[in-house]
């Protein structure tokens, strides 16, 4: 199969334009003032149906026949893909089933059926999913619109590079965020040959959660090679296999793949809620997550794809006191007191006296490793921040306390 080009990608943009909104390229001073240099914002999160993947999507099924439009489409996704597939088809007027893993969350399910998709659900992950639809295209007839894995995907979703350049003509970096790899080889691909508004090469650079990172592996044995297990929070990412279409332009004009942590994910969910006032899903943070983590060499101006914003409330809430805890502003501390009158009020007192606010408090006089005449209290604690956890710290101990054990965040979810 040939590698798709820029030539495909401006076709495909044709098709698409009147489709999808060009959504906006905002400025981020937090982030510009991180790297050293202008950081702006793709807001794809602001895209028709929540994401980029209307996209491709659309493109996809825009080129079926006739006859392939009257069996109908089926996919599988996590939910951004299911959406772009539902919306897509509904424009179209073309039947879709999507298949989705247990769990896939409830705002997602719920937009893809508003869309007018019929919803089923099979196995644990994107790549279940993907069996089932595949057999029941096998049945059905019906044409399978991978989320990825598909020239005319990958076209699709490279109309946000095009995008990028048009509202960043100087743009020397960009990073986008990768699971099966159709968006950052898309971006590429609009990319390819192209220099910024200097006469400058624009680098490309991919971004994987570390705990489902397929592309570093699959980049040095040369071929698409599958992870034995996932686990992170970013499910619109969690991938376990390269495609091979979006491998090849990879392989070739990706200029580097790097891979971002889970607390990385949360914190740059939390900067951009608090900075931006922007809602984005894990998966549609790590470009920014990486430039927090400090990952990449990042020439500037730069531009972070916001690639979806579809993201469960239940699990927002979960993300973010994760990602309060890892910038230190959300704290657990175990505190050993005495078990006496007054023990619990001193050391409450000491701790609003630091100026943080407890959010829960918790006892324990059974553990093993108390004396007799000792309690152990756990207390969530908001902080300003890590120095003002240090002090709260301090301050406790210099007061007699004696503090166990600092609790590292929990993550927010796997998948």
């Amino acid at each position: 199969m040939p590698r798709v080009r820029r030539e495909d990608v401006l076709a495909a943009r044709e098709l698409v334009d009147s489709v999808v909104r060009r959504t906006q390229l905002l400025h981020s001073r937090a982030l510009s003032e991180r790297v050293g240099g202008p950081v702006h914002l793709k807001c794809e999160n602001l895209q028709r149906a929540g994401s980029f993947k209307i996209r491709g999507a659309y493109v996809r099924i825009a080129r079926l026949s006739e006859a392939e439009r009257a069996l109908g489409v089926v996919a599988a996704s996590a939910g951004n893909h299911a959406q772009g597939v539902a919306l897509a088809a509904r424009l179209l007027g073309i039947r879709a089933t999507v298949f989705m893993p247990e769990g896939a969350p409830i705002p997602k399910v719920q937009a893809t059926r508003g869309y007018g998709a019929e919803v089923r659900f099979h196995g644990r992950n994107i790549d279940d999913a993907l069996v089932e639809a595949r057999r029941f295209g096998e049945e059905t007839g019906a044409v399978l619109i991978h989320p990825f894995d598909h020239p005319d995907i990958v076209a699709g979703q490279g109309s946000v590079g095009l995008e990028v350049l048009e509202q960043c003509p100087d743009v020397r970096t960009v990073l986008v965020c990768t699971g099966g790899g159709g968006l950052v080889a898309g971006v590429a691909a609009a990319l390819e040959g192209r220099r910024n508004a200097e006469g400058r090469p624009i680098r490309v650079v991919g971004v994987q959660a570390e705990q489902a990172a397929a592309y570093p592996e699959s980049l040095r044995a040369g071929r698409p090679v599958a992870l034995p297990r996932m686990s992170t929070m970013a499910d619109g990412i969690a991938v376990g296999r390269p495609g091979d279409v979006p491998f090849a332009v990879i392989r070739d004009l990706v200029d580097d793949v790097v891979t971002v942590s889970e607390e990385g994910l949360s914190r740059a969910l939390v900067l951009l809620l608090e900075r931006s006032k922007l809602v984005v899903e894990p998966a549609g943070a790590a470009a920014v997550a990486a430039l927090l983590d400090g990952v990449v060499e990042v020439e500037t101006p730069a531009v972070a794809v916001l690639s979806g914003g579809n993201i469960d409330p239940l699990l927002l809430h979960r993300v973010l006191q994760h990602g309060l805890a890892a910038a230190g502003r959300y704290v657990t501390l175990q505190v050993t007191i005495p078990d006496k009158p007054g023990g619990l009020v001193r050391l409450l007192q000491d701790v609003a006296a630091a100026d943080a606010n407890v959010v829960d408090v918790g006892h324990a006089r059974t553990d093993p490793g108390l004396e007799i005449g000792q309690v152990q209290v756990r207390l969530e604690v908001e902080t300003r921040g890590p120095e003002h956890r240090d002090h709260i710290v301090e301050r406790l101990r210099a007061a007699g306390f004696g503090i166990t054990a600092m609790a590292e965040p929990e993550p927010a979810a796997r998948h």
